[in-house]
């Protein structure tokens, strides 16, 4: 049963509390919550500054914050009711268009000639080529450079599919070299602000051996384990987020935005066990449709998938999995990654609610 609710993170005890009792027993399984008050009493030279930045006084004197803790996961996220209520403002959109349009005519936009090819060659597709990473992660690291410079531009479904069949043949040439390195990750770092050391708009690859990267592999243990209660942990995650009015179901793929964010915005793309990463494509382009319309400028995006040949481990139920995240205003200079990320749990500013209106627009 799918019941369309719209609320705010604010409420999400309550919003919980008032799912059809399937789907309630599900988010008691995977999520804790909890609510708490955060008081304090400003000196009144603080006023002013204070009804600039969020309205009142009274708004800022009890701040009601949310826990949220996914338990198979141990992933965790905090949110302040005063921060998520405050507008998003990008401040740095015009200097960071001057500045993708300053980086033209970098190596990426010559990759043949500016860009080393892996051992194995290159690999093209139609809308991008890979090329070696001069700086790897791993032993065989590679990039796709979009034919496309500008990170910004609208990206499609036909360009997303394009681009993650690209990188999956990548990966099987990579095998062929090192029939050990089994284990592919796809990533992509839009603009400094997500990591990316290179403006042009690109995406990277690895593979590695012995297992998974480790927070794949504890998705992996967590949903196992899961198991043991007679339930899919993708499924129920899914159906949670769906009857609170967080999910879209595109194609055969499940979107929604996380209740658990990694950090601002972050939205999960699953899809069906057996099916392959391109089934997400559509989903993808969704969303990074849904963070231009949202003011989005840097974001990150991951895609979990089943190593490429059996390691003799089960995945027989873990389907493709693209986490994507918001990463803050390109301009600011402060971090949006800090001890309480690093070392304990996220703050986010945002709220899941807003950011799911965003994807079904």
């Amino acid at each position: 049963m799918t019941v369309a609710v719209r609320g705010a993170i604010a409420d999400l005890e309550d919003l919980i509390a008032a799912l059809p009792a399937e789907t309630q027993a599900a988010a008691r399984r995977i999520l804790r919550v909890s609510t708490t008050i955060g008081r304090l009493d400003p000196p009144a030279e603080m006023t002013p500054w204070i009804e600039k930045l969020f309205g009142s006084v009274a708004a800022v004197r009890e701040q009601r914050i949310v826990r949220v803790t996914d338990l198979v996961r141990m992933e965790g996220a905090l949110f302040n009711e005063l921060r998520a209520r405050r507008p998003m403002e990008v401040k740095g959109a015009d200097e960071v268009a001057k500045t993708i349009e300053g980086a033209r005519g970098d190596p990426f936009d010559q990759p043949g000639t500016g860009t080393p090819a892996d051992t194995f060659g290159r690999v093209r597709g139609r809308f991008g080529t890979t090329a070696s990473n001069i700086a790897k992660y791993d032993g065989y690291h590679g990039v796709i450079v979009f034919d496309e410079h500008d990170p910004l531009a609208p990206v499609s479904e036909e360009q997303i599919r394009d681009h993650l069949a690209t990188a999956r043949r990548w990966a099987e040439l990579a095998l062929a070299a090192d029939p050990g390195a089994r284990y592919w990750f796809l990533m992509w770092n839009c603009l400094w602000r997500a990591g990316g050391s290179v403006v042009h708009a690109h995406m990277q690859m690895t593979t590695t051996r012995g297992m998974h990267y480790p927070k794949v592999e504890a998705l992996r243990r967590g949903a196992l384990a899961y198991e043991q209660t007679g339930r899919d942990y993708f499924d129920d995650l899914w159906a949670v987020h769906r009857d609170l009015g967080l999910g879209v179901e595109i194609g055969s793929a499940r979107a929604f935005a996380s209740l658990v964010p990694v950090k601002e915005r972050e939205v999960w793309v699953v899809g069906r066990p057996g099916e392959d990463e391109g089934a997400l494509a559509a989903a993808i382009a969704r969303v990074v449709s849904a963070y231009r319309s949202m003011g989005v400028l840097a974001f990150n995006m991951a895609l979990y998938v089943p190593p490429l040949v059996p390691d003799g481990e089960e995945w027989r139920r873990f389907p493709p999995v693209a986490r994507l995240v918001d990463r803050g205003d390109p301009a600011n200079r402060t971090s949006d990654i800090g001890a309480m990320e690093l070392y304990a749990a996220s703050v986010i500013a945002s709220d899941p609610f807003a950011v799911a209106d965003a994807l079904r627009r």
